[in-house]
């Protein structure tokens, strides 16, 4: 468990171009958070910078009582899911989940252990032996969040991970990671979750906050009522909500 700090986190690309424009976050301990936003607004670069797959151009990222700007990815305590599966095609799906716990060289009893303890929880029980091409969407997806589990990480990271999955299966999913959080708390063994979705349907539905962004820069943090009933400018007036306020051309806000 821990709270992760984005303190005037900023990201300047080699031609000059300014992607995230000095933002401050705090992400308490065992949170989800969201972050919502429009194609464009640094919501995945944001995420990327924390998970160390992005360099950061100025600022800092701190989680826990560590500044990590310059930790590897994998000194960081995260596991990330991404929005492509990626598993191996090769592996069942057993060997895809304790593929991470063998490279850190873990003892076999306990890769076994937490294989199997991920495996419960997210019910993958009868598919450990099935190789990915014989998983449906939703279970090789699920199979991505079980890799990201059994690492028991300090931070979950969620890059638009339900892009790819039909309606059905993205509520669905929606549930179960929601679900999981819960259960991971109420175990004692709970763990802070940044999601980055462009998808408002799934901000309003699964962050105990929502942080919306607009072109590198922060509109609102919140929770969702709020965010709904409260919205601080006319950007999240207008982007949160189906169907969109309307909005008077005059109206000030």
């Amino acid at each position: 468990m821990a709270e992760v700090i984005f303190n005037n986190l900023q990201k300047v690309y080699s031609n000059g171009y300014k992607a995230v424009h000095g933002i401050n976050l705090t992400i308490a301990d065992g949170e989800f958070m969201v972050i919502v936003g429009p194609s464009g607004c640094a919501k995945s670069t944001t995420l990327r910078m924390l998970a160390g797959l992005e360099t950061i151009s100025g600022g800092e990222v701190r989680i826990g009582d560590r500044v990590v700007n310059n930790l590897a990815p994998k000194s960081r305590g995260i596991a990330m899911v991404f929005q492509n599966y990626a598993l191996y095609p090769h592996m069942t799906v057993k060997d895809n989940l304790a593929f991470g716990l063998k490279l850190s060289k873990l003892p076999k009893e306990q890769i076994e252990e937490q294989v199997n303890e991920a495996a419960k929880i997210l019910e993958l029980e009868e598919l450990l032996d099935r190789l990915p091409r014989q998983l449906s969407g939703g279970q090789a997806q699920r199979v991505a969040v079980g890799r990201a589990i059994v690492k028991k990480p300090d931070v979950f990271l969620f890059d638009e991970p339900l892009s790819n999955l039909d309606a059905k299966l993205r509520a669905s999913m929606r549930i179960r990671i929601s679900d999981l959080h819960k259960q991971l708390k109420k175990s004692g063994k709970p763990a802070t979750t940044v999601y980055v979705t462009h998808d408002q349907t799934e901000a309003m539905t699964m962050g105990d906050r929502i942080c919306v962004m607009k072109l590198g820069h922060i509109m609102q943090v919140d929770t969702p009522d709020n965010l709904y009933h409260y919205p601080k400018n006319m950007f999240v007036a207008g982007f949160i909500g189906a169907p969109e306020m309307n909005i008077k051309p005059e109206q000030n806000w």
